[in-house]
């Protein structure tokens, strides 16, 4: 059975354990089934996200012209505190920018190498946790806007990392760490316009993958050095493939790219 298609990030469904999906034009593939199976992946070609062109991808699923351009991926997305939608100043598209800045946020703690600290979207709660393959989550704050999210977070990486190691997320050596108790000490370090929206009680989510067995060491398929790769799947976490070799393969990475995938 073959796919074939434009990579976009794995769609996922919250369950016990989680569900992964790649989704295609006009198909899309279970991957919990693949697990235990051989599935075999190859690079055919480019599709710009934005412009639909087969154009060679620059980064997070754009060509370099459309990334350059494109509102989707301006400095504030990496860098909330950059926003400044809220007070009606454009970086490259004003209403895009309103619409997307100007929402319910939410600053958390999650547990996926070590307790870091970071900001979403209300609405992509709790799917940006399992993309960053976090085993637990929780909220801190929740707060209108993306900039106030944004200073909260620049406040609270003086005490918490912001990234995680996706090599110990790969191999579950995570850190013990008790998420609560983490929070409890957050209050005095926030700024003090965010205070208003901090409320000591927050719910805990704990995220579990499909995962047969955890590697112990890991290696990152690059698919235009390996444009035909075909190994056994024996897990999902983040946004990570991982075969029985120690190969992984993170779908995140490759958006915009065209591959055909086997079982």
């Amino acid at each position: 059975m073959t796919y074939q298609g434009v990579l976009q990030k794995m769609q996922t469904e919250l369950t016990d354990p989680i569900d992964y999906y790649l989704v295609f034009e006009d198909s899309f593939l279970n991957l919990n089934q693949v697990l235990g199976k051989n599935l075999e992946i190859q690079f055919q070609g480019y599709q710009c996200l934005n412009c639909g062109q087969p154009k060679k991808i620059f980064r997070q699923g754009f060509c370099y012209d459309c990334f350059m351009k494109s509102p989707a991926v301006g400095d504030w997305i990496m860098k909330p505190e950059l926003s400044t939608a809220h007070l009606g100043i454009e970086d490259r598209d004003l209403e895009y920018e309103k619409r997307v800045q100007l929402q319910p946020h939410i600053v958390y703690l999650a547990l996926s190498s070590e307790v870091k600290v970071g900001v979403t979207r209300k609405t992509q709660v709790p799917t940006r946790w399992i993309d960053q393959g976090a085993i637990e989550a929780v909220p801190i704050v929740e707060v209108p806007n993306r900039y106030l999210a944004g200073i909260t977070e620049v406040a609270l990486k003086e005490h918490f990392t912001d990234k995680t190691s996706w090599q110990k997320m790969l191999k579950n050596d995570v850190v013990q760490a008790d998420l609560v108790k983490e929070r409890e000490k957050v209050q005095n370090w926030l700024p003090k316009e965010i205070l208003p929206y901090y409320t000591e009680y927050a719910k805990i989510y704990d995220l579990h993958y499909p995962v047969l067995h955890y590697p112990k060491k890991v290696s990152s398929l690059n698919l235009e050095k390996v444009p035909d790769y075909k190994g056994t799947l024996t897990g999902i976490k983040g946004q990570y493939l991982m075969f029985e070799d120690g190969t992984v393969f993170n779908v995140r990475t490759y958006e915009g790219y065209v591959v055909k995938l086997s079982l």
